[in-house]
């Protein structure tokens, strides 16, 4: 059987493809490009260029391919920019998930895999947090993701289908082996941008925040690594396919780093240290949030080998060398 991957030539995509074609399985591929990048899908997976709410290519890839299972990436992912276009958001995340699982029922896809977000959780009045915590997102990003996580439960329980959402905490680092990374630009992520300032892609970083209630007073963070996010995905799937019930899983670490902690640790790592300016806080952001992680574990099997923030950064710095040594062009 097949899995189609929706965004997968994305950032956290393309490293579910290797890791799903490393375990011997076929992935299809659907992705607009318009974050994802055409030479991130590696040989062996095919792309279609499409709309993952375009009903009928959706309904034609399944029927075509033998699809049985779903993993549902493609998304705007931004806090900010989901907080100044919440219908762009609204449209990208929940509009358009709403018509790939309809379109999953009713092709008779009975496995359906969500990449979600902690940023359900809005500010935890508790840390770790577990998956009981209330759900009081604060963006925009973090209600569509909750919408599409409300619909598949209703869905689950009218139709002969189980799904996973797993709730992301902050994702960085790379393929191990170099064969993807964060390669997007303009991306938001903090060890890419402090890699990208390392690195003399950027003349300087900010931090946005400096008065949070945390030790340092800046927002404090669980950071996992992508390839351990990857295999996560493909524990989900082999519950699924073991009869597993529908649940949400919390992907993170169960502790955090605070944004100058990491900071520091690319100086380190890099030899390099660049300028950094300090700005007002962002809308949308928790002052902290870290995952508890033991349904992961104990639940879906799931075990990290790069629980190393040193690690984590030398991936980025080495993938961001990699971008650049190939204008950018890694493929």
């Amino acid at each position: 059987m097949t899995v189609l991957v929706t965004g997968g030539a994305g950032y956290i995509g393309s490293h579910t493809v290797l890791e799903l074609l490393d375990a011997g399985e076929r992935p299809v591929v659907l992705d607009d490009l318009s974050t994802g990048f055409r030479w991130a899908v590696p040989e062996g997976a095919q792309l279609v260029v499409g709309d993952d709410g375009d009903e009928k290519l959706v309904a034609e890839l399944i029927r075509d391919h033998k699809v049985d299972a779903i993993i549902h990436f493609a998304a705007k992912i931004v806090v900010p920019d989901s907080v100044a276009d919440p219908l762009g958001y609204y449209l990208n995340n929940t509009a358009k998930a709403r018509s790939l699982i309809a379109t999953a029922v009713g092709c008779g896809v009975k496995h359906f895999i969500f990449s979600s977000t902690a940023a359900v959780y809005g500010d935890p009045e508790h840390l770790p947090v577990t998956e009981d915590e209330p759900l009081k997102p604060v963006s925009p990003y973090g209600r569509s993701k909750l919408m599409v996580e409300w619909m598949l439960e209703d869905t689950a329980r009218a139709h002969d289908f189980d799904y996973v959402a797993l709730r992301y905490f902050n994702v960085a680092g790379a393929d191990p082996k170099g064969r993807s990374g964060q390669s997007t630009p303009n991306a938001t992520h903090l060890i890419k941008v402090a890699a990208q300032a390392a690195l003399g892609k950027r003349p300087k970083m900010q931090v946005f925040g400096t008065d949070y209630p945390t030790p340092d007073g800046t927002c404090v963070r669980d950071y996992i690594q992508v390839t351990d996010l990857a295999r996560a995905h493909l524990d989900a799937l082999r519950y699924l396919r073991d009869g597993g019930k529908s649940l949400v899983a919390n992907c993170g670490y169960a502790h955090g780093f605070s944004v100058l902690e990491v900071i520091e640790a690319v100086k380190r790592i890099s030899g390099v240290d660049f300028p950094v300016d300090y700005a007002p806080r962002r809308p949308g952001d928790p002052a902290a949030i870290v995952a508890a992680n033991d349904r992961a574990r104990n639940v879906l099997g799931w075990t990290p080998e790069h629980d190393n923030l040193d690690e984590i950064v030398r991936q980025a710095l080495d993938w961001e060398r990699k971008l650049g040594e190939r204008s950018g062009h890694p493929g």
